[in-house]
C-alpha cells in the first residue's frame, strides 16, 4: 500500500515516489484506483478520510464542476449523525455507488458498441443481412418447388451459361 504522509506544515509526501504531492495528485491515484494511506508524520495516526473529504469538498467548490451533494442530501447527512443509533449508510452508499458506476459504464460501452459504425455502415449491414436472408428464402422456396414437381433434374435446370445473359446495359 502506498503511504503518503502529512507533515505540520500541511504539505503530503509520497512515500514512494519520494516527492511532495498534491490533492490532485492524490485525485488521480483514486481515479486510477490506486491503494494509499494517509498518515500523520509525527503520531502516524491514519487521515485517509479527511484527506478524501477534503478532496470532495474542493471538487464541490470548483467551477463548472457537477455539485453531488444538495444541501438538503448534508443536511440528511447531519440528520444520521444526531440519530441515537445512526443508520449503517456506508454500506448502502458503497453499494448504490457502486451499482451505478458500474451501470454507467456498461451504457458506456454499449453506446462506444453502437456507434462503431457510421449510420451508412449500419444502413449497409442490415441491407445485406435483409438481402441474404431473401436470397435464402426464395432459394429454399424455389427449390421446394422444383423437388416436388420432377424427381430428376433436367438439362433446363442447369445454371445458365455467362454467355446466355446479356450485360446489364441490354437488359434494361
Amino acid at each position: 500500500m502506498r503511504v503518503i504522509r502529512k507533515y505540520a506544515n500541511r504539505r503530503l509526501y509520497d512515500t514512494e515516489q519520494s516527492r511532495y504531492v498534491t490533492l490532485e495528485d492524490l485525485r488521480s491515484l483514486v481515479l486510477a484506483e490506486e491503494v494509499f494511506k494517509v498518515e500523520d508524520a509525527k503520531s502516524g495516526e491514519d487521515l485517509t478520510r479527511t484527506i478524501l473529504l477534503t478532496i470532495i469538498i474542493e471538487q464541490e467548490q470548483g467551477e463548472g464542476e457537477a455539485e453531488v451533494f444538495s444541501n438538503e442530501l448534508l443536511e440528511q447527512f447531519i440528520r444520521i449523525y444526531a440519530m441515537a443509533k445512526p443508520l449503517p449508510l456506508a454500506g448502502y452508499l458503497e453499494q448504490g455507488t457502486r451499482l451505478m458506476m458500474e451501470q454507467q459504464q456498461r451504457m458506456q460501452e454499449q453506446w462506444s458498441q453502437a456507434m462503431r459504425h457510421s449510420p451508412m455502415e449500419m444502413m449497409r449491414e442490415v441491407a445485406e443481412e435483409n438481402l441474404r436472408f431473401w436470397q435464402q428464402a426464395m432459394g429454399a422456396g424455389m427449390g421446394a418447388g422444383k423437388n416436388a414437381s420432377r424427381s430428376q433434374p433436367s438439362d433446363t435446370d442447369a445454371a445458365p451459361d455467362e454467355s446466355d445473359t446479356p450485360p446489364d446495359d441490354e437488359r434494361r
